[in-house]
């Protein structure tokens, strides 16, 4: 298995020398990504693969469902590094339709890791519970779950202590709430931007396809 992922990398490496002498040395040179992306773990939803976009263009912190927590040094020291660093000034907060987290978030399990990382779905789920059972069948249901764990996720970022410290700084960074269709490959916009000190929108008027 690892000789062939090795023998895969040098196909690939060739390949892209071969169409673009300088892309290694192009990417070697400096990281100036436009976006910072938190996105699940799922090997299906890469995010520069999903978004069309050059390895050097996104930064990117992926975990279990894209559940943010608030202690969550990784993600914390990933978004500062992102804000302080290098600048970004657009946050993706993206999840996916059909997250196995999700579903996980949503059945029974046993007393472990898993169990604790995914419980802020779980809050969710009860909270949403009289919404969420209008959905038309299980997955329907799971997969608004997952969009208001977006949402809640958007939430939880513009609250951490670093963004509020940006924008007290006069910076201009915005907050986005994307899901992605593993069904179709399309992006959509929840429509929960937030900007400096505000709402744009609160994200319940469902889903629309990014172009």
């Amino acid at each position: 298995m690892l000789n062939d992922l090795l023998e895969r990398n040098a196909v690939w490496s060739g390949a892209k020398k071969t169409g673009e002498p300088d892309y290694f040395m192009r990417l070697a040179a400096q990281q100036t990504p436009d976006f910072f992306w938190i996105g699940c773990s799922d090997s299906r939803v890469p995010a520069n693969v999903v978004a069309g976009l050059d390895p050097g263009e996104v930064f990117v912190h992926r975990n279990v469902a894209n559940v943010i927590h608030s202690s969550d040094m990784n993600l914390l020291s990933a978004l500062e590094f992102a804000v302080d660093f290098l600048k970004i000034r657009e946050v993706i907060v993206c999840g996916h339709y059909g997250c196995g987290g999700v579903k996980a978030a949503t059945e029974d399990l046993p007393q472990c890791l898993t169990d604790h990382w995914l419980e802020p779905i779980r809050r969710l789920a009860r909270a949403y519970a009289v919404d969420l059972v209008k959905e038309d069948g299980e997955e329907a249901r799971r997969d608004r779950l997952a969009e208001l764990n977006v949402i809640e996720g958007v939430r939880r970022v513009s609250e951490t202590p670093i963004l509020q410290r940006a924008w007290s700084r006069g910076l201009c960074i915005k907050v986005h709430g994307l899901i992605y269709g593993l069904k179709d490959g399309r992006l959509r916009d929840l429509d929960c931007t937030v900007g400096p000190g505000h709402f744009e929108a609160e994200g319940e008027s469902g889903a629309r396809a990014v172009t």
